[in-house]
This record gives structure tokens, C-alpha cells and sequence, in this order.
């Protein structure tokens, strides 16, 4: 008395089993290696200018201890988005980094409240 579900199960296993072998991944060399690399994101020269002023802006904002901290995620944020090609996202944030570094650089001339 042979169970059905033996010969089945042991067609099915050799079938998973040997799909595995020899599956072993290629790597490609020459100039078809080159093709297959994605590009590098690009930016339109308005992006990378605002992302470059965006920087500086922090940058002075931060030397005089006046950045705050939403400028500073602003800035975070356009350059992950310059890492990823999104031009449109950076051109937001950085607007956004150099707007608020200008105000913390601003807010240092208002006058005391003591």
C-alpha cells in the first residue's frame, strides 16, 4: 500500500531543489556593466544653486548661533532630496533652509526683553 502523495511530493521536491542549483548570479564586465549602473541623479542648475545657497545660509545662520532647527531639517531635507534627483523638492526645502536661517540671523537684532 503506497500513499499517492509520495511520488508527488518527491517530484515537487526535486523541482524546488533544482531550481536552486546553478543559480548562481552573473556579474557582468565591459561596457554592458557600464550601461546596466543606473545614472547618477542630476539637477537642474536652479536646484543646485538654491541647495548651495540653502548651505551657506545655514552655514552663517549656525556661525552666529542663531539657526534654528527648522532650517536646519529644511536643509536635511533638500540634500536628500538632491541625492535622489528630485529637483523640484530641493528647490522647496532649500527656499525653506534659506528663509528661516535668514529670520534666526534676523532675530538676533530684535531688541531684549529684560
Amino acid at each position: 500500500m503506497c500513499n499517492p502523495l509520495i511520488p508527488i511530493a518527491a517530484i515537487v521536491g526535486l523541482f524546488l531543489v533544482g531550481g536552486c542549483q546553478g543559480a548562481a548570479p552573473v556579474k557582468a564586465d565591459g561596457p554592458a556593466a557600464e550601461a546596466a549602473k543606473p545614472a547618477e541623479p542630476m539637477l537642474t542648475e536652479d536646484a543646485a544653486q538654491a541647495l548651495t545657497k540653502a548651505e551657506a545660509d545655514v552655514k552663517a545662520a549656525k556661525a552666529q548661533k542663531s539657526l534654528w532647527t527648522t532650517a536646519d531639517d529644511a536643509l536635511r531635507k533638500a540634500q536628500d532630496a538632491a541625492a535622489k534627483g528630485n529637483g523640484t523638492a530641493v528647490l522647496k526645502f532649500s527656499k525653506i533652509a534659506s528663509d528661516q536661517a535668514r529670520l534666526g540671523l534676523e532675530q538676533k537684532n530684535y531688541p531684549s526683553t529684560k
